[in-house]
């Protein structure tokens, strides 16, 4: 596998596949002196790694194939810049037709359409092949082509599900959210829970996902994908993985009268800062002019014979905004209040204009701050609203959790979605302890704090400790020694709390890694020193799985199945757009969760794996299970 890039997610791709996955990997850095460069050069040096190193500057054709990219499996493009990873792109599909191209893109609707572009590359070529050898076209193998992925929008649900859900890995599959959780022992059976992904070593276990887990195995060790029986006499000595489908029942959901069109309007209008247009400054000045056109009101009234009350005040007031006609056939005191009113208009409309236009930048920059009201709670504090941050907030809206957003740059990018969606924003610096007041911390149930600054971090997440001890607190470090020195230090000083360092490349780079391994991988789970994967297969021209039923079909510490749908007529595709784990079926195929283990599977049946690395290697082999199977 050969994997281009410029920054942290190309370095934490590699490690991903070489430590996880078990993959020979080429990487392709600019520079072996930075940061990047030097731990993957410190693993090129290692004898015992098969992780090699080439340095080139640009992924031209020349880079491409002394990578090996022309009779590679898969290539990941991880450069920051978009046209950057679509031009190797396209070099690397001419290079090489039938690779797995893993490309990383912000632009999502860019991304979609070079997928597609791609795709179709390797469908023509593939058809005109089919055809001469007088073979019918199919759909393209779970195996090839083109998957687009965002590192933000992949690092988007464990973010969430961090701040939200408390710790836990989480997995999209169908339309359907499911997380693994650790259950301490004696922990009774939750009607949520699925299926038993591990036994751990000891009694109880922190998130094994997270940066500041233990590694202390205990005599036993653990064991993945354990049978039913040892899964339920370990439950009352041994803590367990298990795998949780997410319901409404885990949201917090808002208030009924702010779903409705009254409370709509209530939270988008009452909170504006109206009391701006009339203020001392716009209230002396139109003072003023209500005084002068009062005054040539009079004398007009005056002076002219005959002139209504009504048209005595219409007149200078045409006059005085340059709208009225010249007075060449009125009176001589009617041409003088006209020059009077117009040489009053030339000095007191700039100073009308220029309070109307202070007004309405103070109205719309008052407007930005939107404090959350006196009976907010249970709520979740959201710091930083750039790249990742809006993503977030997006995703947390969609669930109808209560949000309070922090955010000191009113043109971020995320600033004008919070207002649309009716967020409480507040438009300040969250180092600041007045605004964690403001944002209501201390009645606040969890707190992501998403700048890119992992300092600033730092200091928010320990002055909300201050002020709320218990809060469940989310920030983003990318540094890993610091992150795992804070996650054990705040770990240490607040027991009870429950803390956690996030790094956006971190979280990205298994669903890279597991789109360069095939488009039948879902997701990539590391437990302890162990790793799970999860998979999607078509129980056709399987041994270890057609005609067997759900409980024949289970391998010990290899494969448990743990869904089971119809096998559509299109490929499992992931999209620019789908998150970590994420499926798009065209067909939208249903998947039963809780299958009879009597049910036998079938040809037709397309089923949902959670898988050892082994165990896929069997599967996708065709290979029949090993000795020892239950």
């Amino acid at each position: 596998m050969v994997i281009c890039g410029d920054d942290g997610l190309a370095r934490r791709l590699a490690v991903e596949l070489d430590a996880v996955c078990g993959e020979t990997v080429t990487v392709v850095l600019p520079s072996r002196h930075d940061e990047h460069g030097s731990e993957i050069d410190t693993l090129h040096r290692d004898p015992r790694s098969p992780v090699e190193l080439l340095i080139a500057a640009r992924p031209d054709e020349q880079t491409l194939r002394a990578a090996g990219v022309d009779r590679a499996a898969a290539l990941a493009l991880a450069y920051g810049d978009d046209q950057t990873n679509m031009m190797a792109a396209l070099l690397a599909r001419s290079l090489n037709p039938s690779i797995r191209l893993v490309i990383r893109m912000y632009n999502r609707e860019r991304g979609r359409h070079l997928e597609q572009l791609l795709d179709r590359a390797v469908l023509a070529r593939r058809d005109r092949s089919d055809m001469g050898a007088g073979r019918p076209r199919d759909a393209l193998p779970l195996d090839t082509s083109t998957t687009v992925l965002s590192d933000a929008d992949t690092a988007v649900p464990e973010l969430v599900a961090a701040a939200a859900l408390g710790p836990g890995h989480t997995l999209q599959v169908a339309g359907k959210v499911f997380r693994g959780v650790v259950r301490p022992a004696g922990t009774p059976p939750h009607a949520s829970d699925l299926a038993t992904l591990a036994i751990f070593s000891g009694t109880d276990r922190d998130d094994p996902r997270s940066e500041d887990s233990a590694e202390t195995p205990g005599e036993d060790g653990t064991r993945l994908l354990p049978d039913t029986v040892a899964s339920y006499h370990s439950q009352f000595t041994h803590g367990r993985l298990m795998l949780e489908e997410v319901t409404h029942d885990h949201v917090l959901e808002t208030p009924a009268d702010s779903r409705t069109v009254g409370g709509w309007l209530r939270d988008r209008f009452t909170h504006l800062p109206w009391k701006v247009f009339v203020s001392r400054e716009m209230m002396s000045v139109f003072g003023v002019l209500a005084a002068v056109v009062t005054l040539l009101s009079l004398a007009t009234y005056c002076t002219v014979d005959d002139i209504p009350l009504w048209k005595a005040v219409y007149l200078p007031l045409l006059d005085i905004f340059t709208m009225g006609d010249p007075a060449t056939d009125e009176s001589r005191a009617r041409k003088v209040l006209q020059l009077i009113a117009g040489f009053t208009g030339l000095a007191i409309l700039p100073l009308v204009v220029a309070a109307t236009l202070n007004a309405t930048v103070a109205f719309r920059t008052a407007s930005i701050s939107h404090p959350p009201t006196d009976g907010f709670s249970d709520h979740i504090v959201l710091v930083g609203l750039g790249k990742v941050g809006t993503r977030v907030l997006v995703r947390l809206r969609s669930t109808q959790h209560r949000i309070v957003v922090v955010e000191r740059d009113p043109g971020a990018r995320g600033v004008a979605v919070a207002r649309e969606l009716g967020v409480p924003l507040i438009p300040e610096d969250a180092t600041d302890p007045r605004v964690l007041d403001l944002a209501r911390v201390r009645q606040s149930a969890s707190m992501l704090v998403l700048t890119s600054d992992d300092s600033a971090n730092l200091d928010i997440v320990m002055a909300a400790r201050e002020v709320n001890p218990g809060v469940r607190a989310v920030m983003r470090l990318y540094d890993d020694d610091f992150a795992a020195t804070v996650s054990l230090t705040l770990r240490a000083s607040y027991p009870d709390a429950l803390t956690r360092s996030r790094s956006v490349s971190a979280l990205a780079s298994p669903a890279f890694a597991a789109a360069m391994m095939g488009r039948h991988v879902l997701g990539v789970m590391p437990v302890e020193r162990g790793v799970l994967l999860f998979t999607v297969v078509d129980v056709a021209g399987h041994p270890a799985l057609e005609g067997f039923s759900i409980h024949q079909a289970f391998a010990r510490n290899e494969w448990r199945v743990l869904a089971v749908g119809a096998a559509g007529s299109a490929a499992v595709r992931f999209s620019s757009s789908d998150t970590l784990g994420g499926l798009h079926l065209p067909n939208r195929p249903d998947f039963d969760w809780r299958p009879s283990h009597g049910r036998v599977l079938r040809a037709g049946d397309r089923v949902v794996l959670a898988t050892t690395r082994q165990g896929l290697d069997i599967l996708m082999r065709g290979a029949m299970p090993a000795p020892g199977r239950t």
